[in-house]
């Protein structure tokens, strides 16, 4: 059984060289972290995640977790990233660039630096072969960033999650703050359906785009009326305290000498820890009741997807001994969604904590630092004693 080939940052180096944007191909990246594992000794498994082209991965070092007590310990992270299009970066994306202490490339700070950390800890564990008392796995899971699309097939499959250690660490970047709460993202689309005619004989056609006027200020009302929204874990969301809705997207219409038949408004709802997606749609549904007697027929409410909150309790074991590691005595929570709302669901206990700050990831020359990802790597080693030796 080798050690790991690469230190943590040369192994992020070779995370963000692939092109893993949500909906693209993340094979040639899991093939290569599964290769990278094996070698070492450690169990993987790759399991076809949201189509041929984009798969999971669950790996382990040590025994299978035992099914009455699930003890051990899940690294979580997501293989994917958000697009890189913007003209701002200054060098390539997808080629790790060094400047100072920065490390800057596509994912580096959301999240392949951490994935990094934890690949590392695994084939470390696995290629030490002492035995342990209980396993550390890694899974990496697909389009995320999309809506936890890899996650939810995972959760889906009971048994598979059954073998698996009950405490997760999901990575995401916190700076280095432990999170046991987060809001969910409820993605919804509303249709308006038109009639198309001549522009010039507009009496003919049945405007969608003229009807989604009546519809925006129902969904401003609908709004207002969440803004007034509170829920036992509001306090910990200080800056947005109730469930917020956006209106994101506006589509329709062929050409401008066309009376658009068809109009497609996409929103989005974060939900607080508590709440559950009813609730929000009886308050859109409620207000479309409203509109004029014309269109009221003529809309149709299409969940698109509905991540879930997560909330892990304070007295649960991953978050007593993960704060008692860094020293934080307060409950965090954070208005973004990750893959823990859909595995918390399916039975799972997960906190969030990781290196680099989120106001990096999504931009033009993301960065996460060396001290971080040294300082972070420290944090793992301590916490896979607690859990796995």
């Amino acid at each position: 059984m080798n050690p790991p080939a690469l230190d943590d940052a040369a192994l992020l180096a070779r995370l963000v060289a692939f092109d893993s944007v949500s909906g693209r191909s993340n094979v040639a990246l899991c093939d290569f972290v599964a290769n990278y594992l094996t070698r070492c000794g450690a169990s993987v498994e790759q399991v076809r995640g949201t189509g041929q082209d984009r798969m999971n991965l669950v790996a382990r070092a040590g025994p299978p977790a035992s099914a009455a007590s699930r003890a051990g310990l899940v690294l979580c992270g997501h293989s994917d990233v958000v697009p890189a299009d913007e003209p701002e970066w200054e060098s390539d994306p997808f080629a790790l660039r060094e400047a100072g202490e920065r490390l800057i490339g596509r994912g580096a700070c959301d999240m392949k630096g951490f994935v990094a950390l934890a690949i590392n800890r695994v084939a470390r564990a696995a290629s030490a072969g002492a035995p342990r008392r209980h396993p550390l796995c890694l899974l990496l899971c697909c389009d995320e960033e999309v809506g936890s699309l890899g996650a939810r097939v995972l959760a889906g499959d009971a048994a598979r999650i059954a073998a698996l250690p009950r405490h997760v660490l999901i990575g995401e970047p916190t700076g280095g703050r432990v999170i046991r709460m987060h809001k969910g993202h409820l993605k919804l689309a509303l249709h308006l359906t038109g009639r198309a005619a001549h522009s010039g004989l507009p009496h003919l056609g049945v405007g969608a785009i003229d009807g989604a006027a009546d519809v925006l200020f129902a969904l401003r009302r609908a709004a207002a009326r969440l803004a007034e929204v509170r829920t036992d874990t509001s306090s910990f969301f200080p800056e947005c305290p109730y469930p917020a809705l956006n209106v994101g997207l506006i589509r329709g219409g062929a050409a401008v000498n066309i009376v658009p038949a068809d109009c497609r408004i996409d929103v989005g709802i974060r939900l607080l820890p508590g709440q559950a997606a009813p609730m929000a749609l009886d308050a859109v549904r409620e207000e479309l009741a409203e509109l004029p007697a014309a269109w009221r027929t003529r809309v149709r409410v299409e969940v698109i997807n509905d991540n879930p909150p997560m909330l892990c309790p304070a007295e649960a074991a991953i978050h007593q001994v993960l704060t008692r590691i860094i020293g934080q005595s307060e409950s965090l929570g954070v208005s973004f969604a990750s893959d823990a709302g859909v595995l918390s669901e399916a039975g799972m206990s997960c906190v969030l904590w990781g290196p680099g700050e989120m106001d990096r990831a999504h931009r033009p020359n993301e960065f996460i630092t060396r001290g971080e990802l040294t300082a972070a790597g420290t944090v793992l080693d301590r916490l896979i004693s607690e859990f796995c030796a």
